[in-house]
């Protein structure tokens, strides 16, 4: 297991201080892990001999950091006697707190030389911090081109630094250039794990400027296909001008050596991507299929357009070094940079051309319903064949984190259940209701009649589609079209209707009603048939949402339902924990950055005890609570090794989320915020206080909001409209991701007021 304090924001960046260990013979040296919180906090020893002061804490001997979070003493044993007790203390500002438990007790055990004792501060006094999230495109500074960059990090620094802060949190950073237009917002969706999104290179650090930049930074949201144009636009002009002189400095050889086992293959997929025009390598002829010879050709600079290839290793080699002059710039002045790793990637990506033998292309990888989407979310993405990455020992996810680790201290791991088990949906699927787990045991023919419950396939595989409810999909739609008449009032859908993907190819944009209402018909279904293992069935999750349940006997639902419950809830909990264990340690223990993983939506039980063992941070939710009998979750109860938050980039703000369900906010204003009578339609500044303070005082080890929930707090400052502050809808598949900050960095450093308030609730909370 990895220790929380062992990773790197606490070993290089969030302590300071350093001092040396004296290195007397006959010495009896104590190591103490207790990472405090404050630097204005001390440790002591005190105990029973003279020279510990007799338990006197005026004469207590102090404790020096070693490398934290130890602290260390060495005293001469001829001082300490053979026998003595002993306990640590903290001292502050003339306030002491000892240690919890009994006294600890010392024995010399015959003459040596010296004796070394490894302890842990017995009680609640892990070192706690604040931090922000915004993604990297939301930045908006006075010299921001339409959009954040990298360069804007410095300021963002500033500002944390400002308020207390210690992280700033950031969503995928990775290259998502597809189409040029605003479809490439998606930032979960890049063409490749390792490089950076030229969407966030100053280009005025570079040297632009013009009325045209200042125009796009002006717009209240991101103008995506405007910004893309303009540095696209900018980037070949300085590349023309500039860019043979760079590529043959010392600086780029060491990027590129240093980057060369992924860079080449992106900048080869980059070229074909813009000779055919689309980033979908099956439509790119003879030159389809990788190899490594095709790469070598085009990479090679006696390659007639090698001008053309080379352009994306010198606009890499310019983000990695804007990046990481950010990131030095925050980590020297105490902030770090928590990064985000999608759980999956795109099929149109680098990855999937070059080693397509890692995944498997003939599914689609989503979520089964939640709080986010009712009817599941279907992201497109190829699953992860696990079984060919576990033959290098996963050295493909090793290389990412790596990666990762040049920019990053913290990271989250994007739906972190994914590596319990991912919820794969077939290809001719749209929505992710007819999606089963992978892996899985789904249950035999024997298994279900065993349990009471044979298959039949034609009633429970089947869409059931019934003349009498036909009505509830379709309204007064025609349905004639669409269906075929069996018998008995039952039909099914026309051969031209009869998947998702048909419906779409054939309604989208022409008729929507119609086509959620076939989208339906299809999931009137009990069972999915597993697709490796024929003869074997899933439950269809949220069956007994369905006609097809409700038709069932009373006897048949009671039947359904033990299966139901014993399949998602109990039968794979051993099952999922022992596979997470094969993968994630290896992968947790490739760098030193602090690792934390999003465990929202349906969270298996033995998703808790595996993120414990290997030191992941979980990340809690209010509304959204672990424990489903609660409809909130209580901040002073969180777990230590967690991230706290408000809310995340697929929800809406607190004041967003305070207006959707007027039900549900009064019964948080009367249950939790301890506040009587009618809870007020708009979240004023004064509750939206209490909400940040309620979860800086919790025991988690982070504390990291929004900054639209920061703002919150002051009604002055905060954004007047508050739907625009919403970053994501999951619910629709193709969201525009162009929320910006509605004022500038600067201007958000001068708001004395707000951001002293932001620092004495940090500074009270104890972060």
């Amino acid at each position: 297991m990895k220790n929380i304090y062992e990773t790197s924001p606490f070993t290089t960046f969030f302590p300071s201080e350093k001092a040396a260990v004296c290195r007397a013979k006959q010495t009896l040296s104590f190591r103490l892990n207790a990472p405090v919180q404050r630097p204005s906090q001390r440790l002591y020893i005190v105990g029973s001999c003279e020279k510990l002061g007799g338990w006197n804490v005026e004469k207590a001997l102090p404790l020096t950091i070693d490398t934290y979070p130890y602290w260390t003493i060495k005293i001469d044993m001829k001082e300490l006697g053979d026998e003595f007790e002993y306990k640590f203390i903290v001292k502050e500002n003339g306030n002491v707190w000892w240690e919890e438990g009994y006294n600890r007790r010392y024995y010399l055990c015959g003459e040596q030389e010296s004796e070394h004792i490894e302890a842990n501060f017995r009680g609640e006094f892990g070192w706690k911090g604040a931090g922000v999230a915004i993604p990297v495109f939301s930045l908006r500074s006075a010299q921001s081109q339409g959009i954040g960059d990298f360069v804007d990090l410095k300021k963002m620094g500033d500002w944390a630094v400002a308020t207390g802060q210690k992280v700033i949190q950031i969503l995928p950073i990775n290259d998502t250039t597809m189409t040029r237009t605003w479809k490439d917002s998606y930032p979960y969706s890049s063409i490749s794990i390792f490089a950076l999104n030229p969407m966030y290179l100053s280009i005025v650090e570079l040297g632009a400027k013009g009325e045209e930049i200042e125009k796009l930074n002006a717009l209240e949201m991101v103008d995506y296909d405007a910004v893309c144009a303009l540095k696209w636009d900018f980037i070949r002009k300085e590349y023309a001008r500039s860019g043979k002189r760079t590529l043959k400095t010392k600086a780029f050889a060491a990027f590129y050596e240093a980057n060369k086992d992924w860079l080449n293959d992106y900048a080869a997929f980059c070229y074909l991507r813009d000779k055919y025009n689309t980033a979908n390598f099956a439509e790119w002829g003879r030159e389809k299929k990788y190899s490594k010879k095709l790469v070598e050709k085009l990479t090679s600079e006696s390659f007639e357009e090698y001008g053309k290839v080379a352009l994306y290793f010198w606009v890499q080699y310019h983000l990695d070094r804007q990046l990481k002059e950010s990131v030095a710039y925050c980590r020297s002045i105490g902030v770090v940079l928590k990064g985000d790793i999608p759980i999956g990637i795109s099929r149109d990506s680098v990855e999937a051309w070059s080693d397509a033998r890692l995944f498997n292309m003939n599914c689609q990888a989503g979520a089964p319903p939640d709080d986010f989407s009712a009817d599941g979310q279907n992201w497109g993405f190829p699953t992860y064949n696990w079984e060919e990455m576990a033959k290098d020992g996963y050295a493909w996810w090793k290389r990412r984190f790596e990666k990762m680790a040049d920019y990053f201290d913290l990271y989250r791991i994007d739906h972190i259940l994914g590596f319990f088990r991912i919820w794969e949906i077939p290809m001719d699927s749209v929505v992710g209701l007819l999606g089963y787990f992978n892996p899985a045991m789904p249950f035999s023919y024997e298994e279900l009649a065993q349990r009471g419950m044979p298959m039949n396939r034609d009633r429970y595989l089947l869409p059931q589609i019934h003349h009498n409810y036909l009505h509830e999909f379709f309204g007064e739609e025609d349905w004639t079209p669409y269906l075929d008449y069996k018998d008995n009032g039952y039909y099914s859908l026309k051969p031209a209707y009869d998947t998702q993907r048909k419906i779409r190819e054939a309604l989208e944009g022409k008729n929507e009603k119609v086509m959620r209402a076939l989208y339906g018909l299809t999931g009137e279904v009990l069972f999915i048939e597993d697709p490796r293992k024929p003869g074997h069935f899933h439950p269809r999750i949220a069956a007994q949402q369905t006609k097809s349940y409700e038709w069932l006997s009373d006897w048949e639902k009671q039947r359904f339902n033990e299966l139901y419950n014993d399949f998602f809830y109990r039968r794979h909990n051993d099952f999922w924990g022992a596979l997470a264990m094969e993968k994630l340690p290896a992968l947790v223990d490739a760098t030193n950055m602090m690792c934390c993983g999003e465990d929202l939506g349906m969270v298996p039980d033995c998703v808790g005890p595996v993120m414990q063992n290997l030191g992941i941070l979980s990340l809690e939710v209010q509304r959204m609570p672990k424990d489903p009998k609660i409809e909130f979750g209580y901040t002073n109860r969180y777990p230590y090794a967690c991230v706290c938050t408000t809310g995340s980039h697929d929800t809406s703000t607190i004041r967003g989320w305070w207006r959707e369900d007027r039900t549900v906010s009064q019964k948080y204003y009367n249950d939790i915020l301890w506040k009587q009578g009618p809870a007020p339609e708009e979240l004023g500044g004064e509750l939206c206080r209490t909400i940040v303070n309620n979860h800086l005082c919790s025991p988690a080890v982070l504390t990291i909001l929004p900054l639209q929930d920061w703002l919150a707090m002051d009604e002055r400052v905060r954004k007047a409209d508050v739907d625009s502050e919403r970053i994501n809808i999951p619910a629709i598949p193709n969201h525009y991701w162009r929320y910006r900050m509605h004022l500038t960095i600067e201007q958000l450093l001068e708001e004395g007021g707000l951001n002293a308030e932001i620092r004495a609730m940090i500074e009270a909370s104890g972060r």
